[in-house]
């Protein structure tokens, strides 16, 4: 059985006709060429696969593409522009946040997520709402400080 769904990704509406026991990370990565969420786990637990639904964090390893329908979603490709990065992913830049990069992309949708939310996070804030996504190369500093710092210099 399939189904016709219609959502907003980066800012751009597609339609796709998709099996429903699709997940949305195969639709973005197989049917969208967007390779920027990664599969790992497949269990929910790691946050590379993370992505932005109507601004939510969400798993898209475990998240069926027709549960999208009609919503908007944000993939670390629609963040910035290699001309024009968003502050965030310069943020990461300039602090050395990024090394592997395999958990970059969902590290940064959690960390947009957050400052969406709350632009002036405390460190405890920022450490809570990145529970969710593991990074294996470092120990989280460098990443708790590019968001901080971004934080420190939103208007």
């Amino acid at each position: 059985m399939s189904h016709d769904i219609a959502l907003t990704v980066n800012g751009r509406r597609v339609e796709v006709h998709v099996p429903v026991h699709a997940l949305l990370l195969d639709v973005l990565r197989d049917r969208l060429d967007l390779k920027g969420a990664k599969r790992s786990c497949d269990l929910q637990v790691c946050g590379a696969c993370t992505v932005l639904v109507d601004g939510a964090p969400v798993s898209a390893c475990t998240y069926l593409a027709v549960e999208a329908d009609g919503h908007e979603v944000l993939t670390v490709e629609g963040l910035g522009s290699p001309g024009a990065l968003h502050p965030l992913q310069q943020s990461f830049i300039d602090h050395g946040a990024v090394q592997c990069g395999f958990c970059t992309s969902g590290m940064l949708l959690s960390a947009v997520a957050l400052l969406d939310e709350e632009p002036s996070p405390t460190e405890a804030d920022v450490m809570h709402h990145l529970r969710g996504n593991l990074c294996r190369c470092t120990g989280y500093r460098k990443i708790v400080d590019a968001i901080l710092a971004c934080a420190a210099t939103a208007p």
